[in-house]
């Protein structure tokens, strides 16, 4: 055998925590780059929708989550409101969740009682 024994032995290792924090060292970078770069605007994107839904009143156009555009008529509770997306005197009112909302088109002045 023309092995020496100084060439046989390991190379030091490090420290037993030094080497678990170099091994797990690209996962920690990889989930602190998607946190950034994913779940933190994705956080304060649900936040704003849930205040622009918290913020809905008589009188706002809305877009729903199926593309109906509509004016809405009446806020019957936290979670449902009516919705006009008729033309004319008469209209035609639908009855939506508020969750359903996707976008506000414009804040209006609220629908005054007859």
């Amino acid at each position: 055998m023309f092995v020496t024994p100084a060439f046989a032995q390991a190379a030091g290792e490090p420290a037993g925590a030094t080497a678990f924090l170099i091994q797990f060292m690209p996962f920690i970078l990889i989930f602190v780059i998607m946190y950034f770069l994913l779940i933190r605007p994705q956080q304060k994107r649900a936040a704003e929708h849930r205040d622009m839904i918290k913020n809905l009143r008589r009188g706002d156009v809305v877009v729903m989550n199926g593309g109906l555009v509509g004016k809405i008529a009446k806020i019957v509770d936290d979670s449902e409101m009516v919705l006009d997306i008729g033309e004319g005197a008469g209209g035609i009112k639908v009855r939506v969740a508020r969750g359903a909302v996707a976008e506000l088109r414009s804040k209006g002045e609220p629908v005054k009682d007859a």
